[in-house]
């Protein structure tokens, strides 16, 4: 068989409801909902360690995160993986092109790709005046070189006067033509162009949106002015006081307390969202012609982590919550590599699966007919492994907050223990997928959280920190790189 093709999109910051084909009741996605309609949609997968670092150190390296080390967001410490997944492509033959954000450092380590069109977004770290000319952004990056030879020297995303992580919005204000999503499109097109026909490829577009800067063009905001937009969901547990303290700080993990200004958040991520469909309706147009389809293309779609956008009163990610932690995956590939990897024709039993960001790698090389590396911890979604429990992670204002989400055929649930406080939750995400109402003392959900918190315990029974003391789990310090792995320590 020939060995297929494979176009590998992920984008930042996409909340995994946030398609029309999941029943999202504001946002456009028609190219998408097409990819899911004709592909598989999975329902029920997470980004364990939902930051941008951690959660790309499981889409590269197909690890968990106890063994990629990256339980908490950290810039400037180098990525040195014994595999990796564009890497491993390579190695079988194949030509690998990445258009858009890695997200590692140093800044232009390939991580396995013969050749990288870079775009991280605004990077703080690497913008700093004692960073190595090499490492400053706005060289290094290929983007921000392209805008300013294009437009001059001034030209910068910044100029909107919107920080990469407010919610703050307004339209883009340059040409369309010159977004990074618009970019990022065109640089993988050009590629398509000048590929090599005798290779199979693997090609990564990476959007840096729907993260914010909300600066999508004028054409994605006008689709959602005049519509009313469904609010955040709110619950029993929300921190309404926090946010009436934080609220009115642009880059707060509050969101706006203004009711007004969190609706013009929602459109702005809304807009930017619906602007990453329209270009993979674009890039599809260029796949058709020539003559790449299903039948010889694998296309994937994902996201690191998702968007709070206002949920419980909270916004930007690194949470257990649903709009942090769920993502969209969507899978699209011809019978018979559906075959090779295991596919046994039920449909909704493999889409309804509990799966991780880890599981990406495994399943593509599985697809493709290449061997799996040893050190690769996901499962291939088509075959027969499946997972009960997942843990997840992540360093959070000061303590680490962990969890477990369970899924069974009775229940999907999801337990929450927070090192610093001690604060404990409880979601039965089967009844109440918004997590409206947090369980914890509810005297119906006792066995199942004593149930869930013994499998945390045991899940961090042997890191560094000191998370379990006697049995129990206990506060401790926190760390945002792990110095060993669990695969070290048994």
């Amino acid at each position: 068989m020939t060995k297929p093709n494979v176009l590998f999109i992920i984008a930042d910051q996409w909340r995994g409801d946030c398609l029309g084909y999941a029943g999202h009741p504001d946002v456009k996605t028609p190219h998408l909902d097409t990819l899911c309609a004709g592909g598989f949609c999975f329902s029920h997968a997470y980004s364990a360690t939902p930051t941008c670092i951690p959660a790309r150190a499981a889409l590269y390296t197909g690890m968990a995160q106890e063994n990629h080390h990256r339980v908490g967001y950290r810039d400037g410490v180098r990525w040195d993986y014994p595999h990796t997944l564009a890497g491993t492509f390579a190695d079988a033959g194949y030509q690998c092109h990445c258009a858009g954000k890695l997200h590692v450092h140093p800044l232009r380590s390939s991580m396995g790709y013969h050749s990288v069109d870079l775009h991280d977004g605004y990077l703080h770290y690497y913008r700093k005046p004692d960073v190595p000319y090499c490492e400053n952004q706005r060289i290094a990056d290929d983007y921000f070189y392209w805008l300013q030879k294009e437009l001059g020297m001034d030209a910068d995303p910044i100029n909107t006067g919107i920080d990469c992580n407010s919610w703050v919005g307004r339209p883009w204000i340059y040409p369309e033509e010159t977004h990074p999503t618009h970019w990022v499109t065109d640089r993988a097109i050009d590629f398509l162009r000048k590929r090599d026909r005798d290779k199979p490829f693997f090609l990564t577009l990476s959007y840096v949106r729907p993260h914010p800067p909300f600066d999508a063009p004028e054409a994605f905001w006008a689709m959602y002015r005049s519509k009313k937009l469904t609010p955040p969901k709110h619950g029993d547990w929300d921190d309404t006081g926090r946010l009436a303290r934080d609220g009115y700080v642009v880059d707060s993990e509050t969101g706006p307390s203004d009711p007004e200004l969190m609706e013009e958040a929602q459109r702005g991520y809304y807009a930017a969202a619906t602007q990453v469909d329209y270009e993979i309706g674009r890039l599809r147009d260029a796949l058709f012609a020539q003559g790449l389809d299903h039948s010889n293309t694998i296309i994937v779609f994902v996201s690191d982590h998702g968007e709070l956008l206002g949920d419980h009163c909270l916004f930007r990610k690194s949470l257990p919550y649903e709009g942090s932690a769920h993502v969209p995956l969507v899978i699209s590939a011809s019978p018979e590599m559906l075959r090779r990897a295991g596919f046994d024709g039920d449909k909704n039993a493999v889409t309804g699966k509990l799966a991780e960001l880890r599981d990406v790698m495994p399943t593509l090389l599985t697809l493709c007919g290449i061997p799996v590396p040893d050190s690769v911890d996901g499962i291939n979604l088509f075959g027969d492994a499946d997972r009960q429990y997942l843990h997840g992670e992540h360093l959070y204002d000061g303590e680490s907050c962990q969890w477990i989400i369970s899924r069974t055929e009775e229940r999907t649930e999801k337990f929450v223990w927070f090192s610093g406080s001690g604060k404990r939750q409880y979601f039965d995400l089967t009844a109440d997928p918004e997590e409206t109402h947090d369980g914890i003392g509810d005297t119906e959900y006792a066995g199942r959280i004593a149930v869930l918190e013994q499998v945390l315990t045991d899940a961090l029974a042997w890191r560094e920190e000191g998370f379990v003391r006697d049995g129990k789990l206990t506060g401790a310090a926190c760390k945002a790189v792990l110095e060993h792995s669990l695969r070290e320590t048994t």
